[in-house]
């Protein structure tokens, strides 16, 4: 494989209303909304979905690479993700617990004539390669800065 640079990704958004965003990324539109229990139409997933999402493709991408970097051929792969938010953080009603998830459980279920030794090691890579795992895990700087879309007077 060969040694790649850091690679840069950005998207760009716009507020349809308030649980409705429109997100450009690269060639594609993405929607998100809540479900009507919390306000929205229900017309897309809402950004915690989506974070299971990331997570999920994110697993399956580095999956497969680590299975062909061992020379492991793993089939059939299958990712189930979950978790529960408190909502009344959310909604403001309380701070007695976090905002976000409180754990997030992926269940991975394959098929591979791989050894119980191989497949060992094929989930600790894959454990450590996932860029999305890793911004989960780790503190990431998140930088909100704020421009007025008001022209001048």
């Amino acid at each position: 494989m060969t040694k790649m640079s850091k690679a840069q990704f950005n998207i760009t958004s716009e507020s349809l209303s308030a649980t409705k965003l429109s997100t450009k990324v690269r060639n594609f539109t993405l929607n998100v909304d809540e479900p009507e229990s919390l306000g929205g139409t229900d017309e897309a997933p809402n950004p915690v979905e989506y974070l299971l999402v990331a997570l999920a493709g994110c697993l399956n991408v580095v999956a497969h690479t680590v299975a062909k970097d061992l020379n492991i051929s793993i089939q059939n792969l299958k990712i189930a993700v979950g978790g529960e938010i408190d909502i009344n953080r959310f909604l403001g009603a309380s701070d007695a617990e976090r905002a976000g998830y409180q754990a997030i459980k992926v269940e991975l279920s394959y098929d591979s004539e791989a050894s119980k030794e191989e497949l060992k090691e094929w989930l600790r890579q894959v454990n450590e390669r996932c860029p999305v795992k890793d911004n989960l895990l780790n503190i990431t700087p998140v930088i909100l800065q704020v421009k007025s879309n008001r022209k001048a007077a």
